[in-house]
């Protein structure tokens, strides 16, 4: 083991400046043994460090190489497996556990030793030594206890050498032994002589060396003397130092008084500067000069100028009332002054504006420059812009007193809407009132019926008595144009037309006057109160399906100072303002709705387009908007009189009772509908509520289609398949013309009905002309489905072929003319001109008669072959009867 331990240094550690301490043969556990070498080392140069280096033979030769290294501040624990017995096994705890099995119990007790000794000495590590003797471990630390802690470094040393077996001779020690052995030729030979050479030189070299310490001690002497002199100089030098050290502290107080004092002057001057950024706070932010002062007392508020300066007095006034004072502030007396100050004067200023605001709106209220008769014409309402734009100029002003003084603010809300509301209810009321004249007819005419006088424009009668005339008047000449029955007998007139499209015209002027009225008065509201609308979700307009369920309308108009104090929010007051303002819109215009429908309940569709579409603008601009929840009441009142109409016109078909002496023709209430879609056609294009009136359309056409069925089945005079052929005719061909999307599945059942109508009558008048020939057929039918062959019915007695020629020559071709004639003639006093269906049946009749005539040939070629029995006329013929009809009538 030695000289592989010589070698390993040689070979491996000592090119890189380590010193191999400890060795031990070992293979891994549990494998194939294939032996290398544990070593420890550690380095010559400082700082020293320690590793445990794993070294094996090569394969290829008999040098060894390094395979592995660890440090050993990376061991955690070193495991022994058994203290008491002899186990050549042991673990060593790195980065994971290594296992171990040395070639002797000797050698790995030697190599654990080692590795605690470093540990020791170079580490001091916590490092856990597992199933380990307790003789291994004892032998440093009793050296240790031995020695005194100033010579541990010693010890240290020596048990350094004690880990050494063995250590390599330098060049230069070499180099002095050869030279030794050189002068000592005889040192191989004679190793004794050599030795005690050696002993008497070294005997010499030690008395040389007593010699010389006793030679030395007089220079040890003056030493000494030289030490004391020192140690006087140090004294002296000492107790100068002590008196320069007891100057130094008289000097050291003084400057800690100079300190003090500098300090308390720093303090004074930090207080006068905060005390001089108070007073500078204080005069800067409450002190109000005696211009403000002046406007704010005695400032014209009539004036541009004089408003402006108000305006600037008043900001001046509010920012310095509303500073933010520090603490103290409130306990010096003139803050206290400065303050009840302006208190005074906010309270001044405050009813001075309120005052002069009162008296504007006041003026504003009774004023009477804005007459109906400048109106009349025109049909518009006055413009209220001059006086906005005049007290737009107060808005700063009135959001101050909104901010100061919140009762007289809500006064003069109060005040505002007030007279406002009177203002705008006498203008409302006289538009609507000459709405209603233009509505009724001319103005000669209204003057004539409704006691117009002198050319004010007034009325002598109140808006009922207005409306009680105005149906007394139009009864006699519009009442039986409303309904679908009487549309029937008399198509549209021009005066009809022409009275329809000016109501119309009238209805859209007033929606047209009143949208910008609301909507100025509106934004004023906002701007002048400062009560601005945030965009918030408002709540949705009623609908009439829901509102007709109820039957009535919610009120909106809430007194306002009745629900003050219950407003959630600005956008609440500005509606409520709005609200109390125009009370009577809603009013009005549902009194002007309900004359529109007594006038003629067709205006309801012009009504519902209007103001749908006025409702869908007012909602775009503001749902929650005064303008847009009236419109959208109103708007249900409107439905609800369309839905009436509807209602009444199929009333009308149930009740309707036609003639027992005269042909029915096509009804009046099927060209009613006719005229209705395309009146409703014309109104609703391009239209908002377009869904309204397909509901209606649906219901208008149930109603037609069962009651055209009704008054077929009561006709006397004209046969039930005419009536319905000739009516379903007219619907197919209205639905056909209009393309209403909506009855496409009417529209088919209406062909649909036509169609089997047309068929069912043409065969049940064809079976008059041939009526023997018809039964005579219908009985050989009826023998062949009892069972008895075809060619066997010649063979019966009453359909032999005697029997069939005889039939057969009760109609030559010149009686069928005559038979076809006389249908012809019997068709065409069925039929009514206004559908122009007598070709069209004529033409299906000779069609009918053909497969008739065909059917008869077949039944006797078959039941009766080779008779050479044919029809007195040939198909040929019949075309050429038929013609000839057609064109003789």
């Amino acid at each position: 083991m030695t000289a592989i331990k010589h070698a390993l240094q040689r070979d491996i550690f000592t090119p890189n400046d380590e010193r191999l301490l400890g060795i031990v043969n070992v293979c891994k556990a549990g494998k194939k043994k294939k032996n290398c070498f544990l070593c420890a080392t550690v380095t010559t140069e400082r700082p020293v460090q320690v590793k445990v280096v794993k070294v094996k033979k090569s394969d290829k030769g008999d040098f060894y190489k390094r395979q592995l290294t660890w440090e050993l501040r990376d061991l955690t624990e070193v495991d022994a497996k058994d203290a008491s017995k002899e186990n050549p096994e042991f673990d060593l705890h790195f980065e994971k556990v290594y296992k171990w099995v040395a070639s002797s119990t000797a050698e790995k007790n030697s190599f654990i030793s080692c590795i605690w000794k470093l540990n020791q000495r170079y580490l001091r590590k916590k490092v856990e030594f597992v199933n380990v003797s307790s003789q291994l471990l004892e032998e440093l630390p009793k050296a240790e206890e031995s020695v005194p802690s100033g010579e541990s470094q010693s010890v240290a040393g020596g048990d350094e050498d004690a880990l050494d077996d063995y250590q390599e001779l330098s060049t230069r020690e070499e180099q002095d032994i050869e030279g030794m052995m050189e002068m000592c030729e005889f040192a191989i030979s004679n190793a004794e002589g050599f030795a005690e050479k050696l002993f008497k030189e070294l005997q010499v070299l030690d008395g040389a060396n007593i010699q010389s310490i006793m030679a030395s001690e007089k220079q040890v002497n003056i030493l000494m003397m030289l030490l004391d002199e020192a140690l006087t100089e140090v004294d002296t030098i000492e107790g100068k130092l002590s008196s320069y050290e007891e100057m130094l502290q008289s000097v050291k107080d003084q400057m800690d008084q100079i300190s003090q004092s500098n300090r308390l002057i720093q303090i004074s001057n930090t207080n006068n500067g905060k005390l001089l950024d108070e007073i500078q706070f204080l005069v800067n932010y409450m002190d109000l000069s005696k211009g403000h002062i002046r406007a704010l007392q005695e400032g014209d508020l009539t004036s541009p100028k004089g408003i402006e300066a108000c305006i600037n007095a008043s900001e001046a006034l509010l920012q310095c009332m509303n500073v933010a004072l520090r603490p103290g502030h409130d306990k010096l007396m003139a803050v206290t002054q400065q303050q009840l100050l302006f208190a005074e004067l906010r309270d001044t200023f405050a009813r001075r504006l309120t005052n002069h605001l009162n008296n504007v709106f006041v003026h504003q209220g009774h004023d009477q420059s804005s007459t109906l008769s400048q109106h009349t014409v025109e049909l518009t309402l006055p413009k209220h812009s001059p006086l906005h734009r005049d007290l737009l100029r107060y808005a700063k002003l009135m959001e101050w007193l909104k901010n100061t003084h919140r009762e007289k603010y809500e006064g003069l809300s109060r005040t505002y809407v007030d007279y406002m509301s009177r203002l705008y209810d006498r203008e409302i009321k006289d538009f609507f009132e000459v709405a209603k004249i233009k509505m009724a007819g001319t103005s000669k005419e209204a003057k004539g019926k409704f006691g117009l006088h002198g050319s004010s424009g007034k009325l002598t009668g109140s808006t009922s008595s207005l409306n009680k005339l105005t149906v007394q008047g139009s009864n006699s000449r519009r009442s039986q144009s409303s309904s679908l029955l009487d549309m029937g007998n008399m198509s549209a007139s021009d005066l009809d037309v022409a009275d329809r499209t000016k109501f119309d015209k009238i209805f859209e002027q007033v929606l047209s006057e009143l949208e910008p009225l609301c909507l100025a008065e509106q934004d004023f509201i906002s701007k002048f109160f400062k009560l601005q609308q945030h965009m918030t979700i408002a709540p949705p307009l009623a609908q009439p399906e829901t509102e007709e369920a109820d039957g009535s309308v919610p009120s909106r108009i809430p007194h306002l100072a009745e629900h003050r104090h219950s407003l959630s929010s600005e956008k609440d007051m500005v509606r409520l303002m709005m609200n109390n303002i125009f009370h009577s819109i809603e009013t009005e215009l549902n009194s002007l709705i309900a004359l529109g429908d007594k006038i003629d309940s067709f205006h309801s569709l012009y009504m519902l387009v209007k103001m749908s579409h006025h409702v869908w603008t007012a909602e775009n601009v503001d749902p929650a908007s005064f303008l847009s929840t009236t419109l959208g009441n109103v708007l249900v009142t409107v439905k609800r009189n369309f839905d009436k109409c509807i209602s009444g016109q199929i009333r009308q078909m149930e009740e309707v009772k036609i003639s027992k002496k005269s042909k029915v023709g096509i009804l009046s209430f099927v060209t009613g509908f006719e005229e209705f879609a395309e009146l409703a056609e014309t109104i609703f294009r391009n239209a908002e509520r377009r869904g309204d009136l397909d509901k209606a359309y649906v219901k208008l056409i149930r109603a037609v289609f069962m009651n055209v069925e009704k008054v077929a089945n009561e006709s006397q005079k004209t046969p039930r398949d005419v009536v319905m052929m000739e009516n379903f005719h007219h619907i197919f061909s209205t639905l056909s013309r209009l393309k209403i999307s909506c009855l496409d599945a009417e529209r088919r059942e209406a062909k649909h009905k036509y169609t089997d109508h047309l068929q069912s009558y043409v065969i049940n008048s064809l079976g008059q002309p041939l009526e023997k020939l018809n039964h005579f057929f219908e009985g050989v039918e009826a023998r062949v489905a009892q069972g008895i062959r075809e060619e066997e019915v010649s063979y019966q007695l009453a359909f032999n072929k005697q029997e069939l020629r005889k039939v057969i020559k009760e109609y030559p071709g010149k009686e069928v003319k005559k038979g076809l004639d006389n249908l012809y003639k019997k068709v065409d006093k069925h039929l009514c001109e206004e559908e122009s269906l007598l070709q069209v049946v004529w033409h299906s009749m000779q069609d009918e008669f053909i497969r008739q005539y065909k059917h008869f040939e077949d039944l006797i070629g078959r039941c009766y072959p080779g008779s050479g029995i044919t029809m007195e006329f040939t198909i040929q013929d019949m075309l050429e009867y038929f013609s000839s009809i057609a064109q003789s009538h």
